[in-house]
């Protein structure tokens, strides 16, 4: 069983362990992550005027994904919960060394130390949003095809196998999280996260994610958690991108 719940926070390391995982992080995340959201036409670090990030434009117009997600719930969503991240950010970078930089290496320079924990949470609440964005497809869903269906048989031991596992770690975190797909060296796992936390600090490498935070159900679903996460494999993943972020 593939399945791991990820405290981001809270990795002991040795100073000669925690300087090989950054550098691991550099090289194959911080670079990965930017190809990987370039790959689908968007980047989270794109930029306007004074080196500000900027709110990636939805792939999709904000109605296509119903019934499965409503347009109310993406106007909320997108429009204020995401917008707020984006904006928030922009305050808390200004005028500093941070406000130049991708929204990745700002994730990877802010991770993990306790006088950059709102930056951090920001800059990864604005990756993760985007990340789950492209996640999803009008008349997605269903069983993937190709080397990732090979790929997540050999992993889970089928593709039921996989929708119980991945439905149960997304239903079964507690609070605000997200639940991940996502490549760890060769081997495919599932990944749940608390709050703002992205599996690329650990150098791990997302192939999509759904956010389990209760705005991005609530006025649909309610309470009804495990719905909300059946309609999102069964009519709106976006299994072509979750191929093409294999490595």
């Amino acid at each position: 069983m593939n399945v791991v719940r990820v405290a981001i926070h809270h990795y002991p390391h040795s100073r000669e362990e925690i300087m090989k995982r950054r550098e691991f992080i550099k090289v194959s995340v911080g670079l990965g992550a930017i190809a990987t959201l370039q790959m689908a036409g968007i980047s989270c670090s794109e930029k306007r005027a004074g080196g500000s990030v900027s709110l990636p434009p939805l792939p999709y117009k904000a109605d296509a994904l119903a019934p499965g997600i409503s347009a109310r719930t993406m106007s909320f969503h997108y429009g204020k919960h995401h917008r707020g991240y984006v904006d928030k950010l922009n305050t808390l970078i200004r005028e500093t060394s941070l406000a130049n930089l991708p929204i990745e290496e700002i994730i990877r320079k802010t991770h993990g130390k306790t006088d950059q924990i709102a930056v951090f949470n920001n800059a990864a609440q604005v990756y993760n949003h985007t990340f789950y964005w492209n996640s999803m497809i009008p008349g997605g869903g269903g069983k993937p095809r190709g080397i990732l269906a090979d790929r997540i048989d050999a992993a889970f031991g089928g593709y039921d196998q996989f929708v119980q596992e991945f439905t149960n770690v997304a239903a079964s975190q507690f609070g605000s999280g997200w639940a991940w797909l996502v490549q760890d060296e060769a081997s495919l796992k599932i990944v749940g996260t608390s709050n703002a936390d992205t599996p690329i600090t650990a150098g791990m490498k997302p192939l999509l994610v759904i956010d389990v935070w209760e705005h991005a159900y609530y006025l649909d679903y309610q309470n009804r958690r495990k719905e909300y996460i059946t309609a999102y494999l069964n009519d709106l993943v976006n299994w072509s991108f979750a191929e093409k972020n294999l490595v």
